[in-house]
């Protein structure tokens, strides 16, 4: 990305439940790195997983982040309103060969390893039975400079095998959407947690092949519980609580290892952002996986 572009960040939650903790902490990194660099901080709901989504989730999210004094750039985005879009680019891929049909079954792809072989790369270009669609990786390395994390290489075709970009039920998968979607907005910083470390070389394959130009990425540690398991919907996380936002906010700046000040934990919210935004450094977060939110309580 240039220097002289304009920043753009965004924060892309699905909407499969309330956020919590550990997705508003993401959300607040997000928005710092945006707003001390005078950037866009955009809001993209990721809607496409329709069997996940929670009725009246999307909503939730919005005035959770309102509550927090996360206020967002634009128009809020949905990702259903782009199916159309996410069409013309499989289609796109399909011209240029890189896409097959895999009609792997769960339970043979259960007794694979974690790269998948191949089995349906060979195989007929079209088929009438249920499929997804594989995208063929090369035997290259993908390289990247991580914004916390350093340097990255991984070969897709050694380390995963050909990925899933729509999904037998139809669904676009997320690497493909994630791709369109940050074209789409012309997005160039991603601020986003370590969990996700691991797809930023497959979406910049997707990329590569589509002629896009890569954001900047910062993946930063995730918050995990007292067991080490990330913060999320599964492990039943709470939702965070708005009636709490001073305090969580403080708490979010601790382990985001900001050193706010202990007179700002009871402050108004806009104060709180006022001073994180002014003293927000990136290196001090520490390029780790992970942070234990009990070590703050």
């Amino acid at each position: 990305m240039p220097n002289s572009a304009p920043y753009i960040g965004r924060f892309a939650p699905s909407p499969t439940g309330p956020l919590h903790l550990g997705s508003l902490y993401t959300a607040l990194a997000s928005y710092l790195d945006a707003r001390q660099h005078k950037g866009l901080w955009l809001l993209r709901i990721d809607d496409l997983d329709t069997p996940r989504n929670m009725p009246g989730a999307s909503d939730d999210i919005l005035n959770c982040l309102q509550s927090f004094g996360l206020h967002w750039d634009g128009e809020v985005d949905y990702q259903s309103q782009h199916l159309d879009q996410y069409q013309q680019t499989i289609v796109e891929l399909q011209n240029q060969h890189k896409l097959y049909p895999c009609t792997c079954s769960r339970s043979l792809l259960a007794n694979s390893t974690l790269i998948y072989p191949g089995h349906c790369r060979t195989k007929a270009q079209s088929t009438n039975a249920p499929h997804a669609l594989r995208v063929k990786t090369a035997d290259i390395s993908m390289r990247f400079v991580d914004g916390l994390q350093g340097e990255i290489t991984q070969n897709l075709a050694r380390e995963h095998g050909d990925f899933i970009v729509k999904r037998k039920d139809g669904i676009i998968a997320y690497q493909l959407a994630c791709v369109v979607d940050d074209q789409r907005q012309a997005v160039n910083r991603v601020v986003r947690g370590y969990d996700l470390l691991d797809s930023t070389p497959k979406q910049q394959y997707l990329q590569h092949l589509l002629g896009y130009p890569s954001p900047l990425y910062m993946h930063i540690p995730l918050i995990v519980d007292s067991e080490g398991n990330k913060l999320s919907k599964q492990t039943r996380a709470e939702a965070a609580n708005p009636n709490q936002a001073g305090p969580t906010l403080f708490l979010l700046l601790t382990l985001l290892k900001q050193n706010p000040p202990p007179d700002l934990r009871l402050a108004a919210i806009d104060s709180i952002l006022e001073w994180a935004i002014e003293h927000w450094q990136t290196e001090r977060l520490t390029n780790t996986q992970a942070v234990s939110a009990l070590q703050h309580n």
